[in-house]
Formats: C-alpha cells, structure tokens, sequence
C-alpha cells in the first residue's frame, strides 16, 4: 500500500525535484521570519512516532505541522501498545486510519519500509539506524544559505560511517557530489549504499566518493566538514572502545585550519564537545550547526507540503 509520497530516503524524492524543494524552504523560512502562515495542512493530521529518543526531531514536526495549519499526534513506544509488540503493520493500518500521514523515528529501516507497505497514507522517515533523510535535506539547505549552490564544493565526513555518512553517500550520488569519508577501519558506511552511490556517479559522470582512514588529506580544502558522535543510541555500550577507534577523529581547530578558508563544520547535535568536535569549533564562526538544526523546520516544511501537493 506504500505510495509516490513516502519519503523514506533522499531518492525518495527525484534528484530533479530537489531544487525547487529547497527553494520552497528557504521561502517558508523567510516568510515565518515576516509572520506569514500557510494552510497546505488545514483539516490534517500527522502522527509522530517515536521509538528513539528526540529533540530536534519531534520539536520541529510539531512545529512544522502547526505552522502549516495541521495538528500533530504524538506516539511514544511506551505510551503506545509498540511497547507490547504490536505489530508495526498493525499499528500501521490503525494511524492510517486516523491521520494523513505518519513520520517514525526508529531503529531499523526495515520497520521505516514496513510501515510505509501497510499505510495508506504518506510516511516520513525522520530517523533509522542506516538512513537520516530529514537532517541531510536541511543540511544540504544549509550549504545553500552559505554557497549559493551545492555544486563546485568540497564535501568531508569525519568519524562513524553511520546512518549520516549513508544518507551524505545517497547525497553524493543524487546530485553528484565531491565527497570523502574519513572512517576508522571496521566503522566504515553500509557497502550496498557506496556502491549504489559510486554507480550513479559513475552513470552521470558526476561526483567522486571517497572512503579512507587519512583524515589529514581528507579535511585538507574542504569546503564543508561534517560530523557525528561517535557512539550513536543503541551503542552506549560501546562507548569506550569507539573512544579508542575514534582517537584522532576530532574536528578541532587545526582541522579547520587545513580546510578552505570559507570551510563551514556541521554537526547534526547532540553534540559531545572534546570528542567528535571541539567546543571551540562547534561554537566558532565557521559553524554552521545551529542554521542547520534550525532548518530541519523549513526543510521538513517543504518536504510535507510535497508529499500533499495536488
């Protein structure tokens, strides 16, 4: 029952329709700054489903529903009957329903896929363990505020080849990105999607993926470095020994001096200051982090007003 307005990765949406998106946010993000409201959700209801812990996520689809004159359903596993194992296909049919559309925050993608077969309605991941669509929408929005373009840059991953790292190698390959990721051995990015993105590349005679272990040459002239803690939820217990792989992963001054001269750090927060980046770089000029957790707002914005486009 899955249908053409689920977003579940970036390819989700067609690498055509990416540029008018992110106009269309930087617009609703200028607006709201001059107290316009739109109405694209008037009469809608969006269930919120949460089974990981949030903040930047569930405050700004609430706030984003709201300002689009819809009304949010929050769903918490353990305020719900998830927590008792229903069935991710049951609660499926159940909110769609009730609501116009559903966004998970989750663990596995598998459950982001299932839910999206059994709704009828249109499905947002909002987070998995191997995808982060929404924060790389307002993430790649970010770069454009400050470059103008996404083209003619410079892009670094530094630290966990986690669900960001994925979801900055499906950007790499939509829109034919300069990229490299700089990974400890045995923390590398899912196999399946560098090769998917290294393909695209290839067909399009766009953009380069890189993966190494060299995070010297890899943040050398970078326009853009971007980060992640290391340990992700669900892998607190593997705090110490990640400290111990990710030793020199650091985003830190000398770092950020080796890149561009206009290089920009993001950090899709929480951040932990002394580890994956230093707290005089995340709170330093060339720091982009809070433009950028402010636009998961515009940009998930833009993405609803898609997915109920006529």
């Amino acid at each position: 029952m899955s249908n053409d307005r689920d977003f579940l990765t970036l390819a989700s949406i067609p690498a055509s329709e990416w540029p008018a998106l992110w106009r269309n946010a930087i617009a609703l993000k200028a607006e709201r700054a001059a107290g316009q409201r739109h109405h694209a959700l008037d009469g809608k209801t969006v269930a919120l489903v949460f089974e990981k812990a949030s903040t930047r996520t569930r405050v700004s689809f609430e706030v984003g529903v709201y300002e689009l004159g819809g009304h949010a359903v929050v769903l918490s596993s353990q305020g719900s009957q998830i927590a008792r194992g229903e069935p991710i296909e049951d609660t499926a049919r159940v909110l769609a329903g009730y609501c116009n559309a559903i966004m998970i925050r989750t663990f596995g993608q598998d459950r982001v896929e299932a839910l999206a077969q059994w709704a009828n309605v249109p499905v947002i991941n909002g987070l998995s363990d191997l995808h982060h669509p929404c924060q790389l929408a307002a993430d790649l929005m970010t770069v454009i505020e400050r470059f103008g373009a996404l083209d003619g840059l410079r892009y670094t991953w530094i630290g966990d080849g986690n669900n960001m790292a994925n979801s900055w190698i499906e950007a790499a390959g939509l829109f034919g990105l300069d990229l490299t990721l700089a990974c400890p051995d045995g923390y590398r990015p899912d196999q399946t999607i560098l090769a998917e993105a290294t393909a695209r590349c290839a067909a399009s005679g766009r953009g380069r993926i890189t993966v190494t272990n060299d995070v010297a040459a890899a943040s050398r002239g970078a326009d853009v470095l971007s980060t992640d803690v290391w340990a992700s939820m669900g892998q607190e217990a593997e705090a110490q020994q990640r400290q111990t792989a990710f030793a020199g992963y650091c985003i830190d001054d000398a770092m950020l001096a080796a890149a561009a001269p206009r290089a920009i750090v993001l950090h899709c927060l929480p951040a932990h200051r002394g580890e994956e980046i230093m707290g005089s770089v995340l709170d330093g000029a060339q720091s982009a982090a809070w433009q950028q957790a402010e636009n998961r707002l515009h940009a998930q914005k833009a993405i609803l007003q898609w997915q109920f486009a006529k």
